[in-house]
């Protein structure tokens, strides 16, 4: 079988440490983050904010574990340089030396509420609005990138990929959050800092690229131009034809893949529609305030108006008991599917992205559903209960799942019980993993995923702020 990006590794026991990390202690709760000396990039801000959380979480294993995953993407992914005289941050996923846009964005997404107490940190997120916006120029149908933007491709599943492949890009899978997870760190970070340093002409060209691919895959006028199969003995890693499976032009905007990378069964994902409704009106937030240019926030609104309407008309279904939910994937012709994928954007993650209020009826109800047996990928076994995805197969819990579980959540028992799940399943690492086995969680994939240590760090983050008495009482 072709590995993919997230079977690339074996699972469980024999998985290695990633060459970053160091081996599992000897001894409980000493830390597992790099040598100062090995760190790619220490921020003054960040450690700060280590201790000062730290010291607020009563539970030790939950203390240890945020100690190791906060900074993780700062200790281990991140590549600093210049293009230009600018900083250029260059943010791998771990395990996989690639940019992916949606995973870099919420890799650094943690660290947002410290980019104005240290300039350094702040040039980490200007290099990667740079570096994305480059990114997103040379291809916006691409979902991950090579740091040598004139290298072909590296990643052995993807050589033989029957699709445009330019240098630079590192994979060509089109996912609607690939485009839209850029707009919103920019966002994020306009928000916090008012700094206008990143928005020149470059950003400016690949927002309008942005929309314009949007735009071009509602396929109100044929099915545009991308293509993409491949070889491999999973039907979610190619498209049906190139293409995908038929669908009806209904204002709706196609995504060939899920945010998990695995190819859509219906080419509406409604999850990712609703974000890029969201970050499309971020976009022209930015587009009047932090780059003054009328015309692309024009087309921003515009845009999104059009598509929540259509969302309005066809993003939802009835499941057998007549509840009305958000559907996972619709066709236009009245086919839908309705599950939940641990990745974001998802039926579950819709609160925490923005995309809905957390006490909206629809959503509440489309969340309780995904956290059901409704959904074919939830899983409840001896160690955990929580939401996979075909990706890793059946059994296979997705922590990432129970952190935005707990985001989303204002049920003190919820969050602990999700709090509870995450420290007694990283199977003595420290650290949070892609997926592990419902029933044995020493069985595991990924032992370096930046963006679900990152989102755990966030979560520790968000409560410290929010509920800080469930962190200061014993678990």
């Amino acid at each position: 079988m072709i590995p993919t990006r997230r079977t690339l590794l074996a699972t469980g026991a024999a998985f290695a440490a990633a060459p970053a990390l160091a081996a599992p202690p000897a001894a409980p709760f000493i830390s597992r983050r790099p040598a100062v000396s090995d760190r790619r990039f220490t921020s003054v801000a960040v450690e700060a904010e280590i201790q000062r959380v730290s010291a607020r979480i009563a539970d030790p294993k939950l203390r240890w574990m945020f100690a190791n995953c906060y900074p993780n993407t700062l200790d281990t992914t991140v590549r600093m340089s210049q293009v230009d005289g600018a900083p250029d941050a260059f943010v791998i996923t771990g395990d996989i030396p690639c940019l992916w846009l949606r995973d870099s964005a919420a890799q650094l997404k943690p660290y947002l509420h410290l980019a104005n107490r240290d300039p350094a940190l702040a040039d980490v997120f200007r290099g990667l609005i740079a570096r994305q916006a480059r990114s997103i120029l040379i291809d916006p149908y691409a979902n991950a990138f090579m740091e040598d933007p004139s290298a072909a491709s590296n990643l052995e599943w993807a050589l033989s990929d029957e699709t445009e492949m330019k240098p630079g890009v590192a994979e060509r899978k089109w996912e609607i959050d690939s485009l839209c997870y850029p707009i919103r760190l920019a966002y994020g970070y306009w928000r916090q800092t008012r700094d206008p340093r990143p928005f020149d002409t470059t950003w400016a060209a690949a927002a309008a690229a942005s929309v314009r691919t949007l735009r071009e895959q509602q396929r109100k006028d044929g099915p545009g131009p991308y293509r993409f199969r491949r070889k491999a003995n999973q039907p979610t890693e190619t498209l049906l034809w190139g293409q995908g499976n038929p669908t009806r032009p209904v204002g709706l905007i196609h995504s060939a893949f899920r945010p998990s990378d695995d190819a859509c069964l219906y080419p509406f994902l409604i999850p990712a529609n609703l974000f890029a409704v969201t970050t499309l009106r971020e976009l022209a937030v930015l587009a009047v305030e932090a780059r003054p240019d009328p015309a692309l926030a024009a087309q921003a609104t515009a845009l999104a108006d059009e598509v929540e309407a259509a969302l309005r008309q066809w993003g939802t279904m009835r499941l057998r008991d007549g509840r009305e939910v958000w559907a996972y994937e619709v066709d236009g012709f009245g086919n839908a599917v309705f599950m939940d994928d641990a990745n974001a954007p998802s039926l579950s993650s819709l609160a925490y992205l923005g995309c809905v209020s957390p006490t909206d009826p629809l959503w509440r109800r489309t969340r309780d559903a995904a956290w059901s047996p409704d959904n074919p990928w939830f899983f409840k076994g001896r160690a955990a209960e929580g939401i996979g995805g075909p990706h890793v197969g059946l059994g296979q819990v997705w922590p990432m799942s129970l952190i935005i579980r707990a985001l989303s959540s204002d049920d003190p028992a919820v969050i602990r019980a999700c709090l509870r799940q995450l420290r007694d399943t990283d199977a003595a690492a420290g650290f949070m993993h892609e997926a592990f086995d419902q029933d044995d969680p020493t069985r595991f994939t990924r032992s370096w995923f930046a963006w679900a240590n990152g989102l755990f760090g966030e979560l520790i983050v968000h409560l410290d702020q929010t509920a800080p008495a469930l962190l200061q009482e014993a678990l």
